[in-house]
C-alpha cells in the first residue's frame, strides 16, 4: 500500500493482469446493456454509474476482494461490505466533482481496468491539497467518501472503464 497524502492510498494488484483486465471488459461490455442491469447518474448523454451483477464474471469477486481486504488494512475495521458501479468513459468524457458521503461509507475507491494514455487523470482534494493520479490498468486508489474528487476529460480515441467502489461496515 502506498500512501499519496494523508487521507489517498494507492496499491497496485500485479497478479490483477492485463489478461484478467481484458476478461472484465469483455465482460463489461457483453452485459451492459442487460436486462439485470441498472444505470444511474446521466449527465452530458452518459450514465457514470452502471450496475452490473456480482456474478457478471468470474473476475469481479476476485477483484472486489482484494479491494475489500486493502479497504480494511486502511480503515483498521471490518468486516466491511463493498458496493461497486462501473464507470465507462468514452473519448471526450469527464467526471464533474463530487463526493460519495450519502450514506455511512468509510472509505471509497477506484479500481481501472482499462486506462489508453490521455484518458483523464483523477482529481483527489481542493486548492493546494489536491492530489492529482494518473490511472493505470491494474491500480486501486481509495480515499475518503467526503473528498471531493473529479475525473479529467478522456482525451484519447479509447473507452476507459473503472470500477468505482463505497466500503461501510457490514450489517
Amino acid at each position: 500500500m502506498e500512501k499519496i497524502s494523508d487521507r489517498v492510498y494507492q496499491k497496485r494488484f500485479p497478479h490483477l493482469d492485463a489478461a484478467f483486465n481484458q476478461r472484465l471488459m469483455d465482460a463489461f461490455l457483453a452485459r451492459k446493456n442487460g436486462p439485470d442491469v441498472r444505470k444511474t447518474h446521466l449527465f452530458h448523454g452518459r450514465y457514470e454509474n452502471i450496475y452490473l451483477p456480482r456474478d457478471c464474471c468470474p473476475e469481479l469477486p476476485v477483484m472486489l476482494e482484494e479491494a475489500r481486504r486493502a479497504a480494511e488494512e486502511i480503515v483498521g475495521v471490518g468486516p466491511l461490505a463493498v458496493g461497486f458501479w462501473f464507470n465507462e468513459m468514452p473519448p471526450g468524457h469527464r467526471t464533474t466533482a463530487h463526493t460519495h458521503d450519502d450514506f455511512d461509507e468509510l472509505l471509497s475507491g477506484v479500481y481501472y481496468v482499462v486506462t489508453p494514455p490521455d484518458s483523464g487523470n483523477l482529481r483527489i482534494g481542493f486548492g493546494t491539497d489536491q492530489r492529482v493520479v494518473q490511472p493505470e490498468a491494474g491500480k486501486m486508489v481509495f480515499f475518503p467518501p467526503d473528498l471531493v474528487h473529479e475525473v479529467e476529460q478522456n482525451q484519447s480515441t479509447e473507452t476507459r472503464l473503472s470500477i468505482g467502489m463505497n466500503f461501510g461496515l457490514k450489517a
